[in-house]
């Protein structure tokens, strides 16, 4: 169970940023635009966390084993899709369409987890099953480098179709159905927090080429805001809404997901950054570029175990609150060592500390966000916790991004990577202070 389900949140994490490794090549090959590259990883990112919701409860109704199944198979033909793009639009729309069976698998592969584990042991699950995931996410840019520099770019799509071929009947072989409560869909939800997450981020993405007095950007974010303000009214008067906002009086499940949210946001942002600035401005290749970020990377084989078992012994808070602290010196560590005369030896530590923070705070955030519902609600807690740390993704690579364009882009592209690392700093932060919100709950004794 816990193998197989984390073979399907890797290969969907994997994807979150092995295109990052991948950037300057395409820009190079397809002449892509800092835009469409955000587009290239948002549109993923997108419509992975607005159907997750939808895709838990298909599972809960059809079957989590079979609709896995499903996910996993339209995530393998969509990557032969990107694989075959001979455009950026092309491209971005495959990319789309792997969003969408990534929000089949990953809310699906938490579900079957949280429900075959009693609760005493699934905060060591979850910490296994998040240090793969989170490796996944984070060894994307060495992965997607050591294809991309050997063979093409359009390999990193390549490598998930004989994974994706193989675990499938793996899956209905060797994972027992489970079903959850049956819920009525909610499609008017579903559209309207789709419509309204495009918006903002469209108004946002939009906001330097445009100009951010346009009425382009300006009438998006408010049509963004207006139908966030639909959507939770629309969830708050019915009766099996897509997102049970009663689950947010629960302190600890409001301020897990909060940090969640917080914690993917300066993630994306700045690893869509880090592996460009290595290539760009130091001259590494894409291979070179992802084994640097290895000592960012290399600290969950280590970390994040450990910390699924603390979270068990301690709680969720001091982890959740300690990671993102270090994460965030880390990143604003990174912003300040960079300049002209800048040397990749400057930026190992920091790198270290940053990797060691975020290891520390996802098995702890994941806990929260999940493990303060009854078991009964797993399934819709998870769907919503895996939405919004999507939803958190696609905000840090927007706003980053945003940033990075303000201070001249590629042309002057010290001057906003720095910039830029610092927003990524104070979202962590930021993720630190919802942490404090997660109620303190005694040790207890863990099986080991």
């Amino acid at each position: 169970m816990l193998g197989l389900t984390a073979i399907g949140s890797m290969v969907v994490a994997l994807d979150t940023l092995v295109v990052a490794a991948a950037l300057t090549t395409i820009r190079q090959d397809l002449g892509a635009s800092i835009e469409q590259l955000e587009w290239t990883v948002n549109a993923y990112a997108l419509t992975f966390a607005v159907l997750m919701l939808s895709a838990a409860a298909l599972g809960d109704r059809w079957g989590r084993r079979r609709t896995f199944a499903g996910g996993l198979a339209l995530f393998t033909f969509a990557s032969i899709a990107c694989a075959l793009a001979p455009s950026v639009p092309w491209l971005i729309g495959a990319r789309a369409l792997q969003g969408v069976g990534a929000a089949v698998v990953m809310p699906l592969s938490m579900s079957l987890l949280g429900a075959a584990f009693p609760p005493e042991r699934r905060g060591w699950a979850i910490g296994v099953f998040s240090s793969l995931t989170g490796l996944a996410v984070l060894g994307g840019p060495m992965i997607g480098g050591a294809v991309t520099e050997g063979l093409a770019w359009q390999w990193i799509f390549w490598i998930n179709v004989p994974i994706g071929v193989l675990a499938v009947p793996l899956v209905l072989r060797r994972i027992p159905e489970s079903r959850g409560a049956v819920r009525r869909l909610d499609p008017v939800g579903a559209v309207l927090a789709t419509l309204a997450v495009l918006g903002v981020v469209w108004g946002v993405v939009r906001g330097e080429p445009s100009g951010w007095t346009s009425v382009e950007v300006v009438g998006s974010l408010v049509a963004g805001a207006l139908l966030l303000v639909a959507f939770l009214a629309w969830e708050s008067r019915s009766d099996q809404p897509m997102v049970p906002l009663t689950f947010f009086r629960n302190h600890t499940f409001s301020a897990g997901n909060a940090a969640g949210f917080l914690l993917s946001a300066a993630l994306l942002g700045a690893v869509f950054f880090l592996n460009q600035y290595l290539q760009v401005e130091l001259g590494s290749g894409p291979l070179k570029a992802g084994l640097q970020l290895l000592p960012w990377t290399a600290t969950l084989f280590v970390v994040a175990p450990i910390a699924g078992r603390l979270v068990d012994r301690y709680g969720e808070r001091p982890l959740v609150v300690v990671g993102l602290l270090l994460q965030g010196a880390g990143m604003l560590w990174i912003a300040l060592a960079i300049h002209a005369d800048t040397r990749y030896a400057a930026l190992v530590v920091p790198l270290m500390v940053a990797g060691c923070g975020v290891s520390m705070a996802l098995p702890a955030t994941q806990s929260a966000g999940v493990g303060s519902v009854p078991r009964e609600s797993v399934g819709t807690a998870s769907g919503v916790y895996a939405m919004l740390r999507q939803l958190g993704g696609v905000a840090g690579v927007a706003v980053a991004a945003a940033v990075f364009a303000g201070a001249g882009g590629y042309a002057s592209f010290g001057a906003g990577i720095t910039r830029a690392m610092v927003v990524c700093g104070v979202l962590s932060l930021a993720g630190a202070l919802t942490g404090l919100g997660i109620t303190a709950r005694r040790k207890v004794e863990v099986r080991v």
